[in-house]
């Protein structure tokens, strides 16, 4: 990997994504004391991020394999990405999604005409089914966050940013399965001299955060977080690029994260959901640390069940 391989693939995905607009407030600037750009990737297609990744993978693949689909499994916004990029490209999309995941989201599916395959609700059923409807159908697997071509894609949001702003201090994002906080280190590492990457997660599911501690992948036992995006756990390829790279992960409470989501919805008039305010949350937790610097928070996303609000 490198700078080039960076460019491009977000040459590649450019006719498949939005370039998203980065947003400031003059009032979050005064809060934290620092200069904050938020990337705002809840105005992405299908709403979130992982559009970008799920496009160069699907890109990546060739004719033959296409012809014959692609195979996830998620329960959310993945799910969406992917059946969108290959509905945009005539590929046919496998969705393995579990039995209890929110009806807005298999709607969402559905209407990107990706096929639902449900399992039951725990990551080795998901993953045997998965493997099942790949044996099949002959589809290529694309895993949500642990695939080269899925990280380099994220990594395009960051890479945006910092053409936009090449002088960021920090870029902050949030991390679940670390597609995307391995992506945007990337980006840093190639695009900027001196830009830092943190993460921002859960305390009720750290298990990136322990991970950089003990040096090797830790789970959670529970997960029991309102950020839903971030249930996940890190993977063989995301993970090292993550301990290289990554400066720092800071963990955020629940009502913290609350609070972050509430004050950009009333603040920024702009809707993101639990797992996208976990970043601007970990800056808001650490604002001391930041004073005076140029900072990147990357919203991954704006896939929020209207009908069951935090606040």
């Amino acid at each position: 990997m490198n700078k080039e391989t960076l460019i491009e693939v977000h040459n590649r995905v450019k006719p498949y994504i939005h370039k998203t607009p980065v947003l400031t407030s003059e009032l979050i600037n005064e809060m934290v004391g620092a200069q904050v750009y938020f990337k705002c990737e809840n105005f992405q297609k299908m709403g979130a991020f992982k559009m970008r990744g799920a496009a160069n993978a699907i890109l990546s693949l060739s004719n033959e394999e296409r012809s014959k689909g692609v195979v996830t499994h998620s329960s959310g916004n993945f799910a969406q990405a992917l059946s969108l990029a290959a509905k945009k490209m005539g590929v046919k999309a496998y969705i393995v999604m579990p039995k209890n995941a929110p009806q807005v989201k298999k709607n969402a599916v559905k209407t990107y005409q990706g096929e639902i395959i449900e399992c039951d609700s725990n990551p080795i059923a998901r993953e045997e089914m998965a493997a099942e409807v790949q044996k099949e159908t002959g589809a290529t697997f694309i895993h949500p966050s642990n695939d080269d071509a899925v990280i380099y894609g994220q990594g395009t949001a960051a890479m945006e940013l910092l053409e936009a702003y090449p002088d960021l201090d920090y870029i902050f994002s949030p991390v679940g399965g670390g597609g995307l906080i391995a992506g945007t280190a990337l980006a840093a590492k190639y695009f900027s001299n001196h830009c830092k990457v943190i993460g921002g997660e859960p305390k009720n599911a750290d298990d990136a955060y322990r991970s950089l501690i003990s040096g090797k992948i830790e789970v959670n036992d529970q997960v029991n977080t309102i950020a839903d995006g971030l249930r996940t756990f890190l993977g063989d390829r995301n993970f090292p690029i993550i301990k290289k790279y990554v400066h720092q992960i800071i963990r955020v409470e629940e009502d913290e994260i609350v609070e972050a989501m509430k004050f950009i919805w009333e603040r920024m008039k702009i809707i993101i959901e639990p797992s996208s305010a976990v970043a601007f949350a970990a800056l808001l937790k650490n604002k001391s640390e930041f004073k005076n610097k140029n900072i990147g928070v990357i919203l991954s996303g704006g896939n929020v069940d209207v009908e069951n609000l935090p606040f």
